[in-house]
């Protein structure tokens, strides 16, 4: 299930990461179009290509965009934020908004649109609006509730075809996208679609053995593509059988080339979008290593280890979250909230989250 309360971020932070949000998910320019033309027709706006996610730069932040509001409104909804986030929601999440948006993604040629990143995000606002116990997001649900199974048509036809991960550290990463999907999947309850994402993860992974964390970070990197094969890997690992493959993986954590991997990175120049990415990175590898730390052993002393990372990537993941340059202000907030509401760890593990 999703974790049901935010276990770090107060109501102050939750306004701060609510205002860049609906800042960006309303705001239509500066926009990045990944467009197949088919045609002159296919030449139009972003609010009518996709009229429910057209903001926030491009489709998949305008849709985790959506994701921290309905987080951020089910876990605060007292708060001063709340109205203005329902009201977005609202707005964006009509039954007619909605059916273009399927109409968009299912045209012939898009069959890879937003895989698998802007579609594992997707589901990820299926379910937290699936957990949401208010009748306006049941309504919402049901209106996504088709976009939400063609995206799950989508990967079951695409996971099979997969010969190999995706190691990348930006959006076509297999499995930091396969984890959302898992998450997803056990919300919603479909048993076949988390066999098929779990029996995947071990084909691509099981073997893996001394990832080359002298390669991370790349420049671009959003994502660790050791630590989102990790953070997936204890998603679907019983604990014994995790520990023993995590032994494997990464046997130098303690060394000095593990000491330099688990240091905090800084961005070189966050107006730029691409070098902004690894403000992102910070914030990601933090709660995956709290996600990893948390399928150890508490005696296990690389939990401590994880646990310190994890915090130090915190603190400098989130003190670049400023909303100063668009190129970070459109996307940091979701990644903000997903770490600081613990939404990838099972709810035991997030009442004692480092």
């Amino acid at each position: 299930m999703i974790a049901a309360r935010a276990p770090r971020l107060d109501a102050t932070a939750a306004a701060r990461m609510a205002a860049l949000a609906l800042a960006a998910v309303g705001r239509e320019y500066p926009n990045h179009v990944a467009l197949l033309l088919r045609g002159d027709d296919d030449l139009r706006p972003p609010r009518e290509l996709t009229p429910a996610f057209f903001g926030s730069f491009d489709w998949h932040s305008a849709v985790h965009g959506h994701w921290t509001l309905a987080r951020l409104a089910r876990l605060f909804p007292d708060a001063p934020f709340a109205p203005a986030a329902r009201a977005a929601l609202a707005r964006s999440l009509t039954a007619a908004n909605l059916a273009r948006e399927v109409a968009y993604v299912s045209a012939s040629g898009r069959e890879g649109f937003e895989r698998p990143y802007g579609l594992a995000w997707l589901l990820q606002l299926a379910a937290e609006l699936r957990a949401w116990d208010d009748d306006r997001a049941r309504a919402w649900h049901a209106a996504i509730a088709p976009l939400e199974a063609l995206a799950v048509s989508r990967l079951v036809a695409w996971l099979p075809k997969l010969r190999s991960p995706i190691r990348s550290g930006e959006h076509a990463q297999s499995a930091f996208a396969m984890g959302l999907m898992l998450d997803w999947a056990r919300v919603a309850g479909d048993r076949a679609f988390a066999r098929l994402v779990a029996s995947r993860a071990r084909a691509f992974h099981f073997r893996d053995a001394r990832a080359p964390i002298a390669y991370e970070p790349s420049g671009h990197d959003f994502l660790s593509p050791a630590l989102g094969e990790a953070d997936l890997m204890r998603r679907v690992l019983a604990p014994r059988a995790f520990t023993a493959w995590f032994t494997r993986f990464l046997p130098d954590l303690a060394k000095p080339a593990g000491r330099r991997w688990l240091t905090p990175v800084k961005s070189p120049d966050p107006s730029d979008g691409k070098l902004s990415h690894l403000d992102g990175l910070n914030l990601s590898r933090a709660w995956m290593l709290e996600g990893v730390a948390s399928a150890l052993a508490p005696r296990d002393r690389r939990a401590a280890l994880l646990a310190r990372a994890a915090r130090a990537h915190a603190r400098a993941g989130l003190a670049a979250v400023t909303g100063e340059h668009y190129a970070g202000a459109h996307w940091l907030a979701s990644f903000a909230v997903y770490l600081e509401t613990g939404r990838g760890l099972a709810p035991s593990a997030v009442s004692s989250a480092p």
